[in-house]
């Protein structure tokens, strides 16, 4: 009994640890990311995804990386804009880009294991995206597109319908930055920070615990083993083959891949793998079987085989690429994993400083009009996702 609750502390004090170390980060990059979505609107992101041109890919890669979701909720809101009449090949960019380019996941990832997987990251999510606009332009069929949309157009719910839907994004008039100054921009702002932290908690911090637990209880040894670590080119080829089949067993999507990753990074899996493993958010077994409501059996299928070519290609290609310009770390590996803890430091101060904002934040949205209607709205689609959105989205302009 003793030595279960002291594997169990030791995996609970290295969740701890990793926790502490990326808090501020998760906190400026929720912060960040609110502002972006305060000034971009759902209604903008339907009008401007007609076809799949590479300029249409490229705005649905930059609405994708500004609107910031979780994985249940980007995809959500891939479905809503495929129903409205945005294209599939583009709904798709924009789920790729909302879970994979967006500031805080980059953040977090320069922090916990090295600034070169955050320029990995933001390198690799257009790579990914172009590679399945490729696969879809050759092998999917109209027939198919069809049929999708006729699957989604029964509206079956998934994950965070509800947060799919909300928009409380500041229109009209002025500048961007007067209209992130003013009381309707801060107070939206306050919104998308609590209604996204709520949408993923779950993600991130389940995805510290099993972190901690797979420090603590697997050996280095059995993932240099399954990581093909010391066997050169092979394990360079092996690594985004593998990685994002692990990702889909881990449940954990979004964010919360993270720390798992800088588990992985010590083990020895290649660079291209964690990239690949990052990327692979969108091909869980929860989502596969929120593709299977939405679109249909075979359409599933089609999502499963041509996500995950992208991504292991793209964790393959960027692995190669980063090599090529000796960019891709060397010598000890060393992710803030068993490492990480609390002290005083510029980590503790930082901390406390966007701890400071986070409550400013909450407490805004508390005090003009968010509330627990709000957070209860996120996974529910009261009547239509119309008036879901008029409804939740009342605040911001309070």
């Amino acid at each position: 009994m003793s030595s279960v609750l002291d594997a169990l502390g030791e995996a609970l004090a290295f969740a701890f640890g990793m926790t502490w170390e990326v808090l501020w980060a998760l906190i400026l990059g929720f912060a960040l990311s609110s502002a972006v979505q305060a000034v971009v609107t759902k209604q903008q992101m339907r009008r401007l995804l007609p076809d799949d041109s590479p300029r249409t890919l490229t705005i649905a890669t930059g609405l994708g990386a500004a609107s910031s979701s979780c994985s249940y909720a980007a995809v959500a809101l891939a479905r809503s804009l495929f129903r409205k009449g945005a294209n599939f090949t583009s709904a798709m960019a924009f789920q790729f880009a909302s879970t994979n380019l967006v500031i805080e996941l980059g953040i977090i990832l320069a922090v916990l294991i090295g600034w070169q997987f955050t320029a990995a990251e933001f390198v690799g999510g257009p790579l990914m995206i172009a590679l399945m606009a490729l696969l879809f332009r050759r092998f999917l069929r109209r027939e198919r597109v069809a049929e999708a949309w006729q699957e989604a157009d029964r509206g079956a719910l998934g994950r965070m319908e509800g947060h799919a839907v909300m928009d409380m994004s500041v229109a009209g008039g002025g500048s961007i930055w007067r209209r992130l100054r003013s009381p309707a921009g801060l107070t939206a702002i306050s919104d998308y920070f609590v209604v996204d932290w709520a949408a993923v908690w779950m993600d991130v911090f389940g995805g510290l615990l099993i972190a901690g637990a797979l420090a603590a209880w697997v050996p280095n040894s059995f993932w240099e083993g399954l990581f093909l670590r010391h066997e050169g080119a092979l394990a360079t080829i092996w690594g985004p083959l593998i990685g994002p089949l692990v990702a889909m067993l881990s449940f954990v999507c979004s964010i919360g891949n993270v720390p798992l990753a800088a588990v992985l990074w010590n083990g020895g899996i290649s660079f291209g793998g964690v990239i690949a493993f990052i990327f692979a958010d969108l091909i869980i077994l929860p989502i596969l079987n929120i593709y299977r409501k939405y679109y249909g059996r075979r359409m599933a299928g089609f999502l499963l085989s041509s996500f995950y070519f992208s991504m292991a290609s793209a964790g393959l290609l960027v692995d190669l690429l980063f090599k090529l310009v000796g960019l891709v770390p060397t010598g000890a590996r060393e992710a803030k994993v068993t490492n990480a803890g609390v002290s005083w430091n510029y980590t503790t101060i930082l901390n406390i400083i966007f701890l400071t904002l986070a409550v400013v934040l909450v407490v805004r949205y508390f005090r003009k009009g968010g509330g627990l209607a709000m957070l209860r709205a996120m996974g529910e689609l009261s009547a239509s996702p119309a008036e879901t959105s008029a409804t939740v989205g009342a605040s911001a302009h309070q």
